[in-house]
């Protein structure tokens, strides 16, 4: 009997270590903060201090019921930063009230359907030769290549954004975090 309970216990031990570690190859930190796989895009996203302004126009797009949803989705989060280097007073005109549909238009040129990690992408692009397109969820595109061992975004106006950390893995899709605002034709 002891036997027995001594190969149980080792059986659990080992399950739970195993466990634990799938679990922290999953949960990636983004800034300062765990993103954790069990959650969603906005519970997550209102934890990283690099995407304050990310989340806020999120708030005021009404965009929070829709990235909680089921998804799944695959979104390019600029950070802070890339928000600072709009031109000056960009961001606060978006933020307002009557601005919601040009900004609610900016945002889910950041989304695309679906669950696109970076191997994907990264398939998609050298399927492609080179250069992969995708149709945003505002219905304009965004195309994907690779620079060296970076993989980079441009959007309609030629702005590039770099993948700076890729595959945050959500309950609903995934994140990858990006270092420019892409913008789409308004």
């Amino acid at each position: 009997m002891k036997k027995r309970n001594s190969l149980s216990t080792l059986f659990i031990a080992l399950f739970i270590a195993a466990t634990t570690v799938a679990t922290a190859q999953e949960t990636k930190m983004v800034g300062g903060a765990a993103m954790y796989p069990t959650k969603n895009i906005v519970e997550n996203a209102v934890n990283s201090k690099d995407h304050t302004t990310l989340v806020a126009a999120v708030k005021a797009a009404d965009l929070v019921e829709t990235l909680q949803s089921e998804g799944p989705f695959t979104v390019l989060a600029p950070v802070n930063a890339a928000f600072d280097e709009l031109p000056e007073g960009t961001v606060a005109t978006l933020l307002k009230p009557e601005n919601r549909p040009a900004l609610q238009g900016v945002l889910t040129y950041h989304v695309i359907a679906g669950k696109h990690s970076a191997a994907d992408i990264m398939k998609d692009i050298k399927e492609a030769g080179g250069t992969a397109e995708w149709t945003t969820v505002n219905g304009q595109k965004l195309w994907g290549m690779i620079d060296g061992n970076m993989v980079k975004i441009k959007d309609q106006a030629g702005n590039v954004a770099t993948v700076t950390i890729a595959d945050v893995n959500q309950s609903n899709g995934v994140i990858h975090v990006i270092d420019t605002v892409l913008l789409p034709e308004m």
